[in-house]
């Protein structure tokens, strides 16, 4: 029996138990975890990364809301499911100075600065006066060999090294990810998740714009 509450649909099973009907964005987690094995054997579908960080914002823009942390980020549904269903988690609420917006403001600023200075060696290998480093480099300091995942380009080397740097990128962020999941709840990361961060500030500029109309 399916019935209709607050516009999400509902499956009432046999013995009387309401579940929350499964949409197809619930299951975007695959496409996360699809992203970190896919990087691991081939470097260049790190570009796929990209989307996550583009359609947060696109969204954030048109829609005024968050709708992509909420619905469509397939990196909280991995730690909810891993955290939460699978039990990893410790389930502890988060500090309060992790909330503080120095905090989050404060790791967003660090963060755009690793990932500019990413985009400035991505820019060295296509200028042809740096060499294509075939490495990861995990929490902005550990530069681990990548060169299994690297099988040339029909481009620019720069190609394959904004690949080596965005998904260390991803590749930190989701082990940060990891750690506060198994240390307090399951997605503790979208507390300070720079994305989550950034789109909340479009979303504060959109609305104040919309209100002095």
């Amino acid at each position: 029996m399916r019935k209709r509450m607050s516009g999400r649909r509902y499956n009432i099973g046999g013995d009387g138990t309401v579940k929350q009907k499964k949409r197809w964005y619930d299951f975007l987690w695959i496409f996360s975890l699809t992203y970190l094995i896919l990087g691991f054997f081939n470097i260049l579908f790190a570009w796929l990364g990209l989307l996550c960080f583009f359609i947060p914002i696109i969204i954030s823009v048109a829609k005024g809301n968050k709708a992509y942390c909420n619905k469509y980020c397939g990196r909280g549904q991995l730690f909810a499911l891993v955290g939460g269903k699978i039990g990893l988690s410790r389930k502890k609420d988060v500090p309060k100075w992790m909330k503080s917006k120095y905090f989050r403001y404060g790791f967003l600023i660090f963060f755009f600065a690793m990932f500019f200075i990413m985009l400035w060696n991505t820019y060295l290998v296509f200028a042809g006066t740096r060499e294509l480093s075939q490495t990861v480099k995990l929490l902005w300091a550990f530069k681990l060999p990548w060169h299994w995942a690297y099988h040339g380009t029909l481009f620019s080397p720069g190609v394959a090294q904004f690949a080596f740097g965005f998904y260390s990128v991803m590749l930190t962020s989701t082990i940060l990810g990891f750690i506060t999941m198994i240390f307090f709840k399951p997605r503790s990361w979208c507390v300070y998740c720079p994305m989550g961060t950034m789109t909340q500030l479009i979303c504060k500029a959109k609305n104040i714009s919309a209100s002095k109309k």
